[in-house]
């Protein structure tokens, strides 16, 4: 009598077990193969950090003279542009100290044309001395043959003497001292004398003093940090404000010391800031790396040289240089936080930055004044006191 065997189930699914097995296998190579690809031709060739954030130059404002403040033009997140008004002082303090510098230049140079009169007046005295010298000469001379002939008495003679001795002693006592008033002004006119130069200077400066009443902005940009009242009492160089220009940004981005190592000047690099998100995508590239890491420049330097030292990644500072035109369109804020992604496949460029152009980074000509006119100011007060 025979008997046919059932399969069992299990032997029924152990095809579609394999299959699945081998399905999920290929999966996870496929998945690796993916992986190394793009490790190899994308990853490896790029870094990224997100501690990014957006850097810019933050101007402090401040006076160059000491006054009270009587008005103040701008405020904070208002655009101001170079050279505008942003806080006045009260000039009456300024304008004083410039009548005293005028009055003070007109008396050195009465004083000097005294002196120059001086030589002159030095000049007739040597002439008269020079005069009762050849006049006492004389009158020895006619007494000495008459001395012989007991004429003239030896009181008479010594007197005559004497009187010749007293007009030589005069004489080179005028011809010291028109000499030492020839030496206070010879070689240049009385408009030019060192004392009067000094004194154009003084007025100057109190010119100056005058036009600094006004605190103009040095460059364009938005106000920021506003300290200053109206009524304070300020000296030079109190801090005021701040102007931030915001089309002069770039991007401090904060790589691990051991992503340096691929980092070179000029290789391009991508931005996103977290306040336009994926949206817009800035583009960059390296301009340089820090000198040092942050922790070497911070007010408190780390002190490793102790018994519970604990080794810390340190990260490097790496600056990169924004698009104008892309900021113009999409604005950024100082301190804003970014993800920095760089493209390290270029190995041509170097490491370290290149030395800095012999033309200044930044500039301005706002503070500048118009030193000409007080030039003629001085000029004209010379002049008027010169008749």
């Amino acid at each position: 009598m025979s008997t046919d065997t059932p399969s069992t189930p299990n032997s029924q699914n152990s095809p579609k077990r394999r299959a699945v097995l081998v399905a999920i296998t290929g999966a996870f190579l496929l998945a690796g193969v993916g992986y190394g690809a793009y490790h190899v031709l994308v990853a490896s060739k790029r870094i990224e950090t997100d501690n990014a954030y957006v850097g810019g130059n933050l101007v402090n404002v401040s006076s160059q003279v000491a006054g009270s403040v009587v008005e103040i033009r701008g405020d904070e997140t208002q655009l101001v542009e170079a050279g505008t008004e942003l806080v006045r002082l009260d000039p009456l303090d300024a304008e004083v100290a410039l009548a005293q510098a005028e009055a003070r230049l007109g008396a050195a140079v009465r004083q000097q044309r005294e002196r120059y009169t001086g030589v002159e007046q030095y000049q007739a005295t040597l002439e008269q001395r020079r005069v009762t010298l050849k006049t006492a000469q004389d009158d020895l001379a006619r007494r000495l043959p008459l001395a012989g002939d007991n004429i003239v008495s030896g009181e008479d003679l010594a007197h005559a003497r004497q009187a010749v001795a007293d007009a030589r002693a005069a004489l080179v006592v005028a011809e010291k001292q028109l000499a030492a008033a020839r030496a206070g002004v010879s070689g240049v006119a009385p408009g030019e004398h060192p004392n009067v130069l000094a004194a154009k200077a003084d007025y100057m400066a109190a010119w100056l003093a005058t036009r600094r009443t006004t605190v103009a902005a040095p460059v364009t940009g938005y106000v920021a940090k506003r300290s200053v009242q109206v009524g304070s009492r300020i000296a030079p160089g109190t801090p005021l404000l701040s102007v931030v220009p915001l089309n002069q940004l770039w991007i401090d981005a904060n790589f691990k010391e051991s992503e340096l190592r691929d980092i070179r000047i000029g290789q391009p690099a991508t931005i996103e800031a977290d306040i336009y998100g994926d949206k817009v995508v800035y583009h960059g590239k390296v301009v340089g790396m820090g000198a040092g890491t942050g922790s070497a420049f911070s007010l408190l330097p780390a002190q490793n040289a102790t018994g519970n030292w604990i080794k810390v990644v340190q990260r490097v500072p790496v600056r990169i240089s924004l698009d104008p035109n892309e900021l113009q369109a999409h604005p950024l804020r100082v301190g804003l936080s970014t993800t920095v992604d760089i493209d390290i496949s270029r190995k041509e460029g170097g490491v370290l930055g290149a030395v800095a152009p012999t033309a200044p980074a930044y500039a301005t000509n706002a503070l500048s004044q118009p030193l000409q006119q007080a030039k003629l100011a001085t000029d004209e007060i010379v002049a008027k006191n010169m008749h």
